[in-house]
């Protein structure tokens, strides 16, 4: 499964759906255009092992309302 696979209109179900927080916000919204964990980490100013809890939160979230 990877974010940017998804179309506009799964993105938008997943952004209302999945109850993300301000960080798994800005991580889905980041990762939705494409952008690899490290530019997301560089982008959003923190550590690549803060990013990967994000994508598991985020992941974790998405699978449940599948």
């Amino acid at each position: 499964m990877k974010i940017y696979d998804f179309t506009v209109p799964e993105l938008d179900y997943f952004r209302k759906m999945c109850n993300f927080t301000k960080d798994e916000r800005e991580y889905f919204d980041l990762r939705s255009t494409g952008m690899s964990n490290i530019e997301i980490s560089l982008s959003m100013n923190v550590s690549e092992a803060k990013v990967s809890v994000l994508a598991r939160k985020v992941k974790s979230k998405i699978l449940r309302v599948i």
